[in-house]
């Protein structure tokens, strides 16, 4: 039984001191609410049960200083219980990002690779350009898809959408026999790979 009503929708807001992700379900209903602590010089994010934020759920942190090889662990606010982490596979993610997702003992259960390149790189040039930036988000939309690993069976797809003044993105769930732990370890995956993701362009 998955843990949410898919497809999920993340929003960003453009101006923000912090980062913050509101994330909602197939009914509009939220489900979770992402904040990134600022002047930080490891990554530290903190997932909420919604945006009142009195229910703390999940925190993600670096192992180390920023940094392009720095794995992202996650933690169960609650019971302090590691449930896994994510990390970028090499130098390849220069180009097409590809990361690897591990579980709570280190085993690698999936990879996440971008689906076609060239639409981040267009969206991201293109939006720098005054005006035209704005409808960017129209034509380019970048695509993420996880996959288990080694039989290279698709589990959950996050793509960016149509958007104006927020950055609005949905997740697919690909996979219907996917265990809860796995959904959980990808949708933590997903929210700390896209705020990766933005900072690269």
């Amino acid at each position: 039984m998955s843990m949410f009503q898919y497809p999920l929708h993340m929003r960003f807001k453009l101006i923000a001191l912090a980062p913050q992700i509101y994330v909602t379900d197939a009914n509009g209903q939220d489900v979770l609410f992402v904040r990134q602590k600022i002047l930080n010089l490891r990554e530290d994010v903190r997932i909420f049960r919604d945006s009142s934020k009195t229910e703390e759920v999940y925190r993600i942190n670096a192992d180390r200083i920023i940094d392009f090889s720095a794995n992202y662990h996650f933690t169960d606010s609650k019971t302090e219980q590691r449930l896994g982490s994510i990390k970028h596979k090499g130098i390849r993610s220069i180009w097409k990002a590809t990361y690897l997702v591990t579980d709570a003992v280190d085993q690698q259960g999936f990879h996440i690779s971008e689906d076609n390149p060239w639409a981040k790189v267009a969206d991201a040039l293109l939006g720098e350009i005054p005006f035209l930036g704005m409808f960017t988000g129209y034509v380019f939309h970048p695509a993420y898809t996880a996959y288990h690993e080694g039989s290279e069976t698709p589990a959950m797809r996050l793509e960016k959408r149509p958007s104006f003044f927020e950055r609005y993105y949905e997740i697919q769930k690909l996979d219907d026999n996917l265990a809860q732990h796995e959904e959980q370890l990808l949708l933590l995956s997903f929210m700390m790979m896209i705020q990766l993701e933005r900072s690269r362009g």
